[in-house]
Parts: structure tokens; sequence; C-alpha cells
């Protein structure tokens, strides 16, 4: 754990991770980089996807202490370096969307696949020229390199965070009822501002005199305040990542946040003050 936790530190790989998520962001995706991301699908799409080769990969290796289950191994193999490079291509647009710490294990977590692919493209080509014996021990040796990486993908997803939903915890630190957030006339018209309600901190946007938009302020991506970000077309833009969320219900219309953000009723009092509640609350 602490050699995994070291990654996040070790500050030599910027000089690998820096320019290449550059590059990767600079890529003319279009709407491609949001299928990628996964927003459709509600989290990111790199963990179903890896699915498919390990699958393959790991049956393969089940294959080759089969007699006479060398062809079908074969298959598998070729399966699996296939599929892998779908995988690879939403792990990367995830992957240059996250911070500093989050890359630099990133960076060896893509090595440590890279690597197990090419040893499997290896025993693909070795088992298609007779060489099974090769080509079984390159599978063996693929294998653990991407459960290897498996293990680092592991600490990046449930160790520091990468790709989880930030703002999920929102809706568990309030109690369901009524909050008054003060007078109205302290929200300038269409401009964000950030209050705090208890240990929660709120984006609020007055559009009119009986209108109001509220949502949690820590875009669901990787916490950025949306308190900061620019409003427009009835959208807030998180200013660390870009991602937009429609303020009326705080869905994400754009990644790479895959989650929407937690969403709150605003009401009026008689004498005009704020009061928000989450939605259903009693």
């Amino acid at each position: 754990m602490r050699a995994l936790d070291a990654l996040g530190e070790f500050t030599p790989l910027d000089t690998v991770a820096g320019p290449l998520s550059r590059a990767v962001r600079r890529l003319p995706l279009g709407p491609l980089r949001d299928v990628l991301h996964g927003r459709w699908l509600g989290h990111p799409l790199h963990p179903a996807l890896v699915q498919v080769p390990v699958g393959a990969w790991m049956s393969a290796a089940v294959l080759d202490v089969v007699p006479g289950a060398e062809r079908g191994a074969r298959t598998l193999v070729g399966l699996g370096v296939l599929s892998a490079l779908p995988a690879a291509w939403s792990g990367w647009v995830d992957w240059a969307e996250q911070h500093e710490a989050q890359q630099r294990t990133g960076v060896v977590h893509a090595g440590a696949n890279v690597l197990a692919i090419g040893l499997f493209a290896g025993s693909w080509a070795a088992r298609g020229r007779g060489r099974t014996g090769l080509g079984r021990a390159l599978t063996r040796a693929g294998l653990t390199s991407a459960s290897l990486g498996a293990m680092i993908g592991g600490h990046l997803a449930y160790r520091q965070s990468a790709g989880a939903n930030k703002a999920e915890p929102v809706p568990h630190l309030l109690e369901p009822r009524w909050y008054g957030m003060g007078p109205l006339d302290e929200y300038p018209a269409g401009e964000p501002v950030r209050r705090m309600l208890g240990e929660v901190p709120l984006l609020v946007v007055r559009m009119t005199e009986d209108e109001a938009y509220v949502l949690g302020d820590r875009c669901s991506h990787d916490s950025g305040p949306l308190s900061e970000g620019e409003v427009r077309d009835g959208c807030v833009e998180c200013p660390w990542d870009g991602s937009l969320f429609r303020l009326s219900d705080g869905w994400n219309v754009h990644g790479p946040a895959t989650a929407p953000q937690p969403s709150f009723e605003a009401g009026f009092d008689g004498d005009g003050s704020l009061r928000v509640r989450l939605p259903r609350a009693d």
C-alpha cells in the first residue's frame, strides 16, 4: 500500500504525464469524448470495457491447459488484444482530466497494461507460427502484467477516488427539511453565489425576483467549485474541468463529469427570503 501511495507523490512521472495529458485533451474527439467518458452511462465507461479483454485473456490461459484447445486459446488472445484498444481509449480520456497525483498513478497503471497488450500480441503471433510453448509463456507473462495494472487501477479508483461521484454524499449530510438561506437581495441576478448549509457548500443562482436555482457547489467529477464557474445558457461550467451542469436540475450536459449535481428545491418566505430543501423532503 505504501508503494502504491508513493506513486502519486513521485513527481518525476510529471515529465511524462504532463505532455501526454495535454495531447489527449487536444485530440479532436468532439461528442465521442463524452461517450468515452461514460456520461451517457452515468459512470465511467472504462471499468466496463476492460472486462472483455481481461475475461478473454483469462479464458485463454484456462484453455492452455485443455488438450486440443490451442485454436480457441489463440482466438481468445486475439479478441483480448482487439477489445483492449477501446478500453484503453476510454481510460486515456478519463485520465487526462484527473489531478496530478492521480495522473502519476495512472501513468504506471497504463504502462503495465500497455506491456500486457504487447505480451498478448506477441503470444498471438507466436501461436500463429506454431510456437505454442512461447505463446503460452507470453500469455502467462501478459496476465501477470495485466494483474499488476488492475491492482494499480483499483488503487487509483478506490484509494485516490478517480472516477467516483464526489457529490454523492451531499443528500446524506442534510436533514430532509426546509433551510433558510437569507434575503434574496444578497444574491445578484444571474451571478453564481456560494453559501454554506451546515458543512455542505451550495451554489445559488437567482434568475428573477421569484426564481432561483440551487445545486451542490462541489463538482461531481473532481470537487471543483461551481460558484467560481461561468453561468451561461441556463448552465454552470466547472472552472476546473469544464463539466457543464444544467441549473434547473443539476443534469450533466457535458463531461468529463458522469454524474449530475445534487439539485435543491428553492422557495421563498413571505418577506422574500430564500429557502431550500432536498427534493421530496417533507
